[in-house]
C-alpha cells in the first residue's frame, strides 16, 4: 500500500550511551517509534528536546526526573513528556521501552 511504512525487525541497534541502546522500529512523517533496552545502572543525564516523547515500559524500572519531580516507573507505566522540559532517568534494573517521538528525531536518523 502506497504511503505506509513498515517495518518487519530490519532496525539496527544503535548504542547511544553506556548501557543504553535504541532500534528505530518505524518512522513516519510526523512520528517514530523506537526501542531503547537499558542496563541497570545506566543514567541518562539532564537533557531537554523539541520533541513530545511518549513512552510505555515493557520490563524493568525507571526513575524519571521531570522538570524537578522524581516518577517511579514500573512494567505497564506510561508517559508524556512535553517537548522543552527537562528530564533524566535513572535505570533501576534491566529494562525495555518502547517511546515515540513528534516531531521526528532527525539526530536519531
Amino acid at each position: 500500500m502506497s504511503g505506509i511504512n513498515t517495518n518487519h525487525g530490519e532496525g539496527q541497534w544503535i548504542q547511544m550511551l553506556d548501557g543504553v541502546r535504541r532500534k528505530n522500529l518505524v518512522v513516519g512523517e510526523k512520528t517514530m517509534l523506537c526501542e531503547f533496552e537499558l542496563i541497570e545502572g545506566a543514567k541518562l543525564p539532564l537533557h531537554q528536546h523539541p520533541h513530545e516523547q511518549t513512552g510505555y515500559l515493557i520490563s524493568g524500572s525507571l526513575r524519571f526526573e521531570i522538570n524537578g519531580e522524581a516518577v517511579e516507573m514500573k512494567p505497564g507505566d506510561s508517559w508524556c513528556i512535553p517537548g522543552n522540559v527537562e528530564h533524566k532517568v535513572d535505570v533501576l534494573e534491566n529494562t525495555k521501552l518502547v517511546e515515540t517521538f513528534t516531531p521526528v528525531r532527525e539526530d536519531f536518523l
